[in-house]
Formats: C-alpha cells, sequence, structure tokens
C-alpha cells in the first residue's frame, strides 16, 4: 500500500472518531455507529496493508 492510501485509512480513522463523538454529544445513535463503524473499516484497511507490507 502506498502513502496515498495510508493517509486515506488515518482520515477515516479520523472522521469516524469525530462521528462516534458528536453523536455521542448529540445523542445521535445513528451518528456515533456510523463513526463506530468507519473506524472499524480504517482498522481492519490498516490491519492489511501491515500483512501486505510484511510480504514484501
Amino acid at each position: 500500500m502506498g502513502l496515498d492510501d495510508k493517509m486515506k485509512n488515518t482520515a477515516q480513522d479520523l472522521t469516524g472518531k469525530a462521528k462516534e463523538k458528536i453523536g455521542n454529544a448529540t445523542d445521535n445513535d445513528k451518528l456515533a455507529a456510523e463513526g463506530v463503524a468507519d473506524q472499524a473499516d480504517a482498522k481492519v484497511k490498516k490491519g492489511v496493508e501491515n500483512v501486505k507490507d510484511e510480504l514484501k
């Protein structure tokens, strides 16, 4: 994975954290859940990146 993909994953993780915090602060369960899902997706992508990097 390239630097561009790593930056996108980090941005997705940070966006997810922001959505979760805003959702919790405003009692918006849907937004909070979307934030958690974004973070989980970014974590999976980072894991795949790490495996690919180790295989190189």
